[in-house]
């Protein structure tokens, strides 16, 4: 696990700039390889071979091509522009192929039928940008076309997305039969890369499952069988080596493209090619490691005892939770109760709990389940309750009964404007001398950080009791007269 996290740190933190630099590094060293003797392209430059390449400039080599020993008539030749391709594992492989042309679609039945292959891998659209990429080898759904002496018949297609075919091909040769499945994937352009590694990565999935334990070789083609093909080819190879935690210190993305060069050339063919391969391997190692992780949690809570019986312990209930987790909602006023009566039943375990807490469900509840929706947490205050200040104002002596004209607390300004647009509603005078500024933690009393007022007014005695609630409440207005004496404007003379 840690070394996975490792790798997708480091994964994340590298730079567009040094991928393409490690690319260069890579075409430099492919690029020496046409000098090498031990790597040739006889077979795929004579004369009778050469118009069965799709491009002149990308041919299989020698060392690596695959070789049609299956004669299905006189003029056949052992020559189709394919090659192997080393699997990660022992006994997988992948053959990489450019799309077949019209002249080679025997050609290409014959490599599929002598190499027992299961799964297709089709990288490309028969037509891009008005140009012929492929051509098509299979039938329409429920109509066998003949190639040759061999006879394709789509059973079955499904269109599970917008990026993909799947396709079910029954191929038929003399007097046997064998079930190909073809996995078309539409979104992506040629010389480029699709816009997110999740549709790429989905096709793989189905692709090993599809492929299973069968250890024939999995053939991938786009046009020319390099650039598409080659980072299909990679990323599979990179994905077993995850799954079979083979992952070491010496993993190294670059070396991996430049021996899968050394078996197709050209390969990988462009550096967005190159950078998605990265961005791509990011995405699947946080998916494993995802996966692994819900897999521990798993483990761990089938593993786990978490609930003992009274009967197990000496007849006193007791839990222990270990790693399991629960949401709990802690009243602030622990009600006195029966225990027996508080006790919780879960609905997948027959265990007891203790009194002590209540669920998020519902706290009065005795059927309440345990593991719960999380309800999201009401706003908090813009103060902690510590800090707020409570203020008490005694009324005055000469207060007249049945004033019922009330003070409350007031952050200012605005707590101030919307004071007197009340008292106004009212039919009263705004008196600015009775509002009092709620001063906090050294803030200004003109701060307009407060939250609006509440308009119930509770019970001033019941302010000081636990859990009480901060300022936002309103206090008793003294009683008294609404104006002040009459002496007290009176000009000095």
């Amino acid at each position: 696990m840690e070394r996975l996290s490792s790798l997708l740190s480091f994964l994340r933190n590298l730079e567009p700039r040094t991928l393409d630099q490690e690319y260069n590094m890579v075409r430099s060293q492919t690029s020496l390889l046409n000098r090498v003797p031990s790597l040739t392209s006889e077979a795929g430059a004579l004369k009778e071979n050469t118009k069965k390449n799709r491009y002149k400039d990308i041919l299989p080599y020698d060392q690596s091509r695959v070789v049609l020993s299956l004669q299905t008539s006189d003029s056949d030749s052992d020559y189709i522009n394919a090659s192997f391709i080393h699997g990660a594992m022992s006994g997988s492989s992948y053959i990489a192929c450019q799309g077949p042309l019209s002249s080679t679609l025997i050609d290409f039945w014959r490599m599929i039928w002598e190499n027992h292959v299961k799964v297709i891998v089709m990288a490309c659209r028969e037509i891009e940008m008005g140009k012929k990429k492929c051509e098509c080898y299979w039938s329409p759904v429920q109509q066998p076309a003949s190639f040759g002496p061999f006879t394709v018949c789509t059973q079955e297609e499904l269109r599970p997305d917008e990026d993909m075919v799947i396709r079910t091909l029954k191929v038929s040769f003399q007097q046997d039969s064998r079930s190909v499945t073809q996995f078309q994937f539409l979104s992506w352009p040629d010389h480029d890369v699709p816009y997110e590694a999740e549709g790429v990565l989905d096709l793989l999935e189905r692709i090993r499952e599809s492929q299973g334990a069968h250890t024939s070789p999995l053939v991938v083609h786009c046009s020319a069988g390099c650039g598409r093909t080659g980072v299909i080819c990679a990323l599979d190879y990179i994905h077993d080596l995850l799954v079979n935690e083979q992952i070491h210190t010496d993993f190294s993305i670059m070396q991996i493209v430049t021996d899968i060069r050394r078996q197709r050339p050209s390969a990988v063919q462009t550096k967005e090619q190159y950078r998605f391969i990265f961005s791509a391997v990011a995405r699947m190692v946080e998916r494993v490691l995802q996966s692994r992780c819900d897999t521990t949690e798993v483990k761990t809570f089938g593993h786990h005892k978490e609930f003992k019986t009274s009967e197990e312990i000496g007849g006193e209930p007791q839990t222990t939770m270990n790693d399991t987790y629960a949401v709990v909602n802690k009243p602030k006023h622990q009600p006195a109760s029966d225990p027996a009566s508080s006790a919780v039943a879960t609905p997948s375990f027959s265990r007891t709990l203790p009194p002590s807490h209540n669920y998020d469900n519902d706290p009065s509840s005795a059927s309440a389940p345990i593991y719960s929706v999380v309800r999201p947490r009401g706003k908090p205050h813009s103060l902690p309750l510590s800090a707020t200040p409570l203020y008490y104002v005694p009324p005055p002596a000469n207060q007249k009964p049945g004033d019922s004209r009330e003070y409350h607390l007031s952050p200012g300004k605005e707590g101030r404007r919307r004071d007197g647009e009340q008292e106004r509603r009212r039919g009263g005078r705004e008196d600015m001398s009775n509002t009092l500024s709620l001063p906090a933690g050294g803030l200004s009393p003109t701060d307009d950080d407060y939250e609006v007022l509440c308009s119930s007014a509770p019970d001033v005695s019941g302010l000081g009791s636990p859990g009480g609630i901060g300022f936002n409440c309103r206090i008793q207005k003294p009683r008294g007269p609404r104006d002040p004496p009459a002496d007290w404007s009176r000009l000095e003379r």
